[in-house]
C-alpha cells in the first residue's frame, strides 16, 4: 500500500489521494506516506498540525470530523464526550471541538470513570462501536450522540430509549460529501498552483575582500543555496524540476505549457567588441547584471549561459563561470561534466558516425537480397519495417507497408544509400584539445575489408547537434532537426541524412535529458540556466533558445532575462539576430555591449596581447591617445548593433590600472556615438552593487522604442547573404569564393538549402580575416574558402579563411595547476 501510494504521489496526473482501507490499515506510516498536498483526507500529521495552528487555507480538515461537525450547533459551553474517538479524526475532532467554544473529554469504553463521565456529558460523539457491558443508562435524558463508527452502516447501534438525537447514519452521508468537498478544494488548490508565482527570492549576502582573491576561493568562501530551494523560490513546481546533487538540476520543458499564456519578461543579449586573446568579460558582465537587477533593485532576471567545454578548460582559458565577485557557483561544476550534456552530444555524434560507416562497409559487401533480409529481419515470425524504415519507403514514393510486396528494384533502392565517401561531411567528436586528432584515417583493421579514408575528429561543441540543441523549441522540433542532418551526398549528388540512416530516434533518446536546461545560480543566490555550448566560430555561439523561453516566462511582464553571444558583436551578436532570432521568434530589448580600455588599447595601436605572457606597460599606464584611436572599434560594433534596431548600453568593464580619465573617455564617445548610455562597471570587485548603474541603463533602454529587424532576407541568394554580412557587418569591400566554395553553394542551392540563414566562420579577434588586423579594417576582399551547411541546425556556413574546429594544447595548459585534494575531495587550480 505504501509502495503504490509513494507512485501516486509522484505521478503529475494525481492531484489528490483518498484512502479507502480496513480500520486496521490506518496506522501512522500508510497516513504519513501521502504528500500532504494531496492528502484529501486531511489524516497526515502535516495536516493535523497545520489544522492545530490554526492554518485553515493550507489544511484539509478529515472530512468525518467535518460531518460530525456539521451535525453539532450551539456548542458554547456545552461538555462534549469523545469515546473511543482516537487518532487522527479524534485530534481533528477535539480540536474543532475546542474552538467552538466546547469543553471537551476524552475517554475509552473500557475507562473506570466513563459512566461518571457519560452521565455530565451534553454531547456524546462516538468513534467506535460500543460494547455490550455498557448499558444505555448510563446516558442521562436529552443527551446528543452522534456515531461516527466505520461500521455504524452495517451494526444496529441501542444506546437505550433516552436518546433526544440519532445521527448515526447521517455521518457517513456527510463525510463522503466533505470529501467531495475537499477534492473539489484540493484541485482548486493544484490549479491554481499552476498559475504564475511572484518570486519570493532570498539573496545571499556578499562581502567582497579587497585584493580580490581568486575566483576559486570565493566561489568556495559563499555557500550557495539548495537548488529545490532556489526553484521554489522563483516558482517551479516540485515534479517541474530533476535534482542532480545540491547545487543543479534539470528543469522540464512541461513548464513552457503550464505558463503558455504568462507573458514574457525583456530579453538583453550581452555582446562585446572585438576582444583580446584574454576576453573581455562578458560572461562576467551578464552574471553581475542579473545580480545587480535581482539582489539590489529587487527586479526579476535570470541569466542564461553557455557551458564551457571541457576542452579550453584543461587547455588554454580555464574556467568560464564569470569571475571575482560575478560568477556561477559551484565553479567546479559548472566547469566540469555538470548535468552530461556535452558527454551525451558527444555519444550521439559518435553513434551517427559510426552507422555512416558501418553502413558503407555492409552495403560494399553484401548483395540488394542479403541487406534486405539484415535491414528487415524475421521477428517472431513475422517480417515487418520499422517505423523510421516505413518514413524512409514514403520519402522513395513506395507507399507499400508488406516486406513481401517489393520488387527488386524498389528492394535496391531502399536497402542502398550510396554513400560517396569523398563526400562525407560527418565527423567525429571529442571534448578534449586533441591536435593529433584533425586529420586520422579510419578502417586501417582487416575486418574492414580495405574500406579505408581520411576523417578527422572536432571539439564536442562544434558538432551539428550541439547547434541544434542550442536551436530547438521542443522535443519534437529537436527530433525532426536531428533527422534533417545531411552527413554526405549519394554517388547521384543527393543528399544523405540521418533519417535515412534509421538512427534519429536513438539520437532523440540520448539527447531525451540534454534538452532540458541545467538551473544554478550566481554568487548572490539569483537564478541561471546553463544549457548547450555551440562553438561561436563554426556554429551560431549563443545559449539554447529554449532555456530563454523558460526564463522569460518564469522572470514576469517586468523581469528580464539576460542571456550572452559568443565573441565579437560582429560574430556572435550578428548570428543571435539572424539565426538564433529566427529559430525562437523572440525579439530583443537591449544590447549590453562590453568593452575594456586594455581591448581599446590595442585596436588604438598598442603592443600585440597574448595569453599567459605580462601586459606590456601601454595597457598598465595612462594613455589617452591609445585610447581615443582605438574607440573606433567600439563605434564600429555600435553601427553594427544599430543596423538591427535594438538600443545598445555600452557597459565598461574597468580594470585596477584603468584610469578615470580613460573610463570617462570611453563613456563619452560611446554615448556620442549613438550608445543608448555607457557605463562603467565594478562588479568583478564588488558584485551586483558595481554593476547597478548598468542595471538602471539597461532597464530604461528597455523602455525605449525598439524596432528590430533582421540584416537580410531568407529568399536572397546564399552568396547574396554571404555578401551582405561581409560589407554591412565586417566593413569588407566584397567577398570572393573559391571554386570549392562556389561549387558547394550551387550544390546547396540545387538540394533546396538556399533558403537558409548565414553562420559565418571567422576569427573573432578582427573585423576582417586577418586576426592581425586591429580597429576597423576596411577595403578588404573577405576570401571564402569553403561553404558548409548545417541542415537540421538550419544554417549555412561559409569557411572565411582557415578555421580550424579542433583546437590544440599550448606547451603549457591549464591542467598544470589543476589537482585533486585527496581527502576533501576538492577541485584545486581551476581559476
Amino acid at each position: 500500500i505504501v509502495n503504490e501510494i509513494l507512485r501516486l504521489n509522484e505521478d503529475p496526473n494525481v492531484q489528490g489521494l483518498a484512502l479507502d482501507l480496513p480500520e486496521s490499515l490506518y496506522s501512522s506510516k500508510v497516513l504519513n506516506a501521502v504528500k500532504p498536498e494531496k492528502d484529501v483526507d486531511g489524516l497526515s500529521d502535516v495536516n493535523l498540525g497545520r489544522l492545530v495552528r490554526g492554518d485553515a487555507y493550507d489544511c484539509l480538515v478529515p472530512p468525518t470530523a467535518c460531518a460530525v461537525m456539521e451535525l453539532l450547533e450551539d456548542l458554547g459551553g456545552k461538555t462534549v464526550l469523545l469515546v473511543g474517538a482516537g487518532g487522527a479524526v479524534g485530534a481533528a475532532l477535539q480540536c474543532m471541538l475546542q474552538r467552538e467554544g466546547a469543553a471537551t473529554l476524552s475517554c475509552r469504553w473500557k475507562a473506570p470513570q466513563l459512566q461518571t463521565k457519560l452521565l455530565h456529558a451534553d454531547v456524546v460523539v462516538v468513534g467506535s462501536t460500543k460494547p455490550d457491558d455498557v448499558p444505555g443508562s448510563w446516558i442521562k435524558p436529552g443527551t446528543t450522540i452522534i456515531s461516527y463508527s466505520r461500521d455504524l452502516l452495517s451494526e444496529k447501534h441501542n444506546y437505550g430509549q433516552q436518546n433526544n438525537h440519532a445521527a448515526e447514519n447521517a455521518v457517513g452521508s456527510l463525510a463522503i460529501a466533505m470529501r467531495m468537498q475537499n477534492m473539489v478544494k484540493n484541485t482548486e488548490r493544484w490549479i491554481q498552483s499552476q498559475q504564475y508565482r511572484k518570486w519570493d527570492l532570498r539573496c545571499l549576502k556578499l562581502q567582497p575582500l579587497s585584493p580580490v582573491p581568486s575566483d576559486i576561493e570565493i566561489s568556495r568562501a559563499q555557500r550557495p543555496k539548495a537548488v529545490d530551494v532556489l526553484a521554489k523560490e522563483i516558482g517551479l513546481l516540485t515534479d517541474e524540476i530533476e535534482i542532480y546533487g545540491q547545487t543543479k538540476a534539470k528543469v522540464r520543458l512541461s513548464l513552457l505549457e503550464r505558463l503558455k499564456d504568462q507573458p514574457d519578461g525583456k530579453y538583453v543579449l550581452v555582446a562585446g567588441i572585438t576582444p583580446t586573446p584574454l576576453g573581455e568579460g562578458k560572461s562576467t558582465v551578464t552574471i553581475g547584471l542579473v545580480q545587480a537587477l535581482t539582489a539590489h533593485l529587487n527586479i526579476n532576471s535570470f541569466a542564461c549561459l553557455r557551458q564551457p567545454s571541457q576542452g579550453p578548460t584543461f587547455g588554454v582559458k580555464g574556467g568560464a563561470a564569470g569571475g571575482g565577485y560575478a560568477q556561477v557557483i559551484p565553479m567546479e561544476e559548472f566547469n566540469l561534466h555538470l548535468t552530461g550534456d556535452i558527454h551525451a552530444i558527444t555519444a550521439a555524434n559518435n553513434l551517427l558516425a559510426a552507422a555512416i560507416d558501418a553502413r558503407i562497409l555492409h552495403e560494399n559487401t553484401q548483395s540488394d537480397k542479403a541487406l534486405y533480409n539484415r535491414l528487415v529481419p524475421v521477428v517472431n515470425g513475422v517480417k515487418g519495417f520499422s517505423a523510421i524504415q516505413l518514413a524512409r519507403l514514403r520519402r522513395l514514393g513506395i507507399n507499400k507497408t508488406d516486406p513481401g510486396t517489393l520488387t527488386e528494384e524498389e528492394i535496391s533502392r531502399f536497402v542502398r544509400l550510396d554513400i560517396d565517401p569523398s563526400t562525407i561531411t560527418w565527423q567525429r567528436v571529442v571534448d578534449t584539445n586533441d591536435r593529433f586528432l584533425r586529420k586520422i584515417t579510419v578502417g586501417q583493421a582487416n575486418t574492414e575489408k580495405g574500406f579505408v579514408r581520411q576523417a578527422q575528429f572536432d571539439i564536442a561543441v562544434a558538432s551539428e547537434i550541439m547547434a541544434i540543441l542550442a536551436l530547438a523549441t521542443s522535443l519534437q522540433d529537436m527530433k525532426e532537426r536531428l533527422g534533417k542532418m545531411v552527413v554526405a551526398n549519394d554517388k547521384k549528388g543527393e543528399p544523405v541524412t540521418a533519417e535515412d540512416l534509421g538512427v534519429t530516434g536513438a539520437l532523440a533518446v540520448l539527447m531525451k535529458d540534454a534538452i532540458k536546461p541545467t538551473l544554478m545560480q550566481t554568487l548572490e543566490g539569483t537564478p541561471v540556466f546553463v544549457h548547450a555550448g555551440p562553438f561561436a566560430n563554426i556554429a551560431h555561439g549563443n545559449s539554447s533558445v529554449l532555456a530563454d523561453k523558460i526564463a522569460l516566462k518564469l522572470v514576469g511582464e517586468k523581469g528580464f532575462v539576460v542571456t550572452e553571444a559568443g565573441f565579437g558583436a560582429d560574430i556572435g551578436m550578428e548570428k543571435f539576430f539572424n539565426i538564433k532570432c529566427r529559430a525562437s521568434g523572440l525579439v530583443p530589448s537591449v544590447v549590453v555591449l562590453v568593452a575594456t580600455v586594455r581591448a581599446l588599447k590595442m585596436h588604438g595601436g598598442g603592443p600585440n596581447v597574448t595569453a599567459g605572457a605580462p601586459l606590456k606597460k601601454e595597457y598598465t599606464e595612462e594613455n589617452l591617445q591609445l585610447v581615443a584611436d582605438g574607440c573606433c572599434n567600439l563605434q564600429k560594433q555600435i553601427q553594427i548593433t544599430q543596423l538591427f534596431g535594438v538600443p545598445v548600453v555600452v557597459a565598461l568593464n574597468v580594470f585596477k590600472t584603468d584610469s578615470p580619465a580613460e573610463v570617462d573617455l570611453v563613456c563619452k564617445i560611446a554615448k556620442q556615438s549613438g550608445a543608448f548610455d555607457a557605463v562603467p562597471c565594478n562588479h568583478w570587485s564588488a558584485g551586483g552593487r558595481g554593476a547597478v548603474k548598468l542595471a538602471q541603463a539597461v532597464e530604461k533602454a528597455a523602455n525605449q522604442k525598439n524596432s528590430f529587424k533582421y540584416l537580410y532576407s531568407l529568399e536572397l541568394p546564399i552568396v547574396e547573404k554571404i555578401r551582405i554580412i561581409a560589407q554591412k557587418v565586417y566593413g569588407a569591400q566584397d567577398i570572393e569564393l573559391s571554386p570549392a566554395a562556389q561549387s558547394q553553394v550551387d550544390c546547396y542551392t540545387r538540394q533546396g538549402f538556399g533558403n537558409l540563414p548565414i553562420c559565418m566562420a571567422k576569427t573573432h579577434l578582427s573585423l576582417s580575416h586577418q586576426p592581425e588586423r586591429k580597429g576597423v579594417p576596411t577595403g578588404f576582399i573577405l576570401p571564402i574558402s569553403d561553404v558548409r551547411a548545417s541542415i537540421g541546425a538550419g544554417f549555412i556556413y561559409p569557411l572565411v579563411g582557415t578555421m580550424s574546429t579542433m583546437p590544440g594544447l599550448p606547451t603549457r595548459p591549464c591542467f598544470y595547476d589543476i589537482d585533486l585534494d585527496p581527502v576533501t575531495e576538492q577541485v584545486k587550480g581551476l581559476f
